[in-house]
Formats: C-alpha cells, structure tokens, sequence
C-alpha cells in the first residue's frame, strides 16, 4: 500500500504564508501525479494543486498567482507553498496520489489520501 503523510498545517493571520509538505512511502512502485486537495466545513472537496509526473502543475484559480508546489523526486514528496492567505483559504488540506504499489502476488494503481491537515487564516 501506499501512505501519505502530511506536515505543516496551522493558524496564520490573513496575509501571512504556510508550507505543507507530503511525503509518500510504503511499496510504491510508481507515482503517477500527486496534488493537494482542501475541504471547507460544509462544502465539498476540491482540487488545489495538481502535478502529473512529467508535466506542469496546476492550480485552482481560487490560488493562482499564491499557491506553487515543489516536488522531490528522491522523497516521493510534494511540498504545496500559499502566500498571501485568506481566511477563504480555511480548510482541511489533504495530499493526493496517483500512484501503483506492488505486494508479493500483484500491483495495482488507484488513488490514495492523506489523513488532512487543518489550516486556519484569521482575518
């Protein structure tokens, strides 16, 4: 299988800036894209940043212009940077991948989560 964990959440003010960071372990035998997806109380999941393996990342356009990524091939990791937070921006941010894991009899592709990270913005 395959885990994420994420790192870094916490309450800012608005204006100020955050990092996530996620890391992916277990018996990956392939990662495929990964991005960052957050829930607002009361409303659906949504994209945030998304990165295929090999292409350009993506951004919601709610965080254009604020959010970036940076990707560690080594690490199996993808760290998400906001500047410039708004209280708009409160959620639960969870790390997202595509990727294909392996065990002794057989592999398999599918999309795996993080557990969430809370970032608050206080106006």
């Amino acid at each position: 299988q395959v885990q994420l964990v994420e790192s870094g959440g916490g309450t800012v003010q608005s204006g100020e800036s955050l990092r996530l960071s996620c890391a992916a372990s277990g018996s990956i035998r392939s990662i495929y894209a990964m991005g960052w997806f957050r829930q607002a109380p009361g409303k659906q999941r949504e994209l945030v940043a998304h990165l295929s393996f090999g292409g350009s990342p993506q951004y919601a356009d709610a965080v254009k212009g604020r959010f970036s990524t940076s990707r560690d091939n080594a690490k199996n990791s993808l760290d998400l940077f906001m500047n410039n937070l708004r209280p708009e921006d409160t959620a639960v941010y969870y790390c997202h991948a595509d990727a294909q894991y392996y065990n002794r009899t057989y592999s398999k592709r599918g999309d795996h989560w993080g557990q969430g990270t809370q970032v608050t913005v206080s106006s």
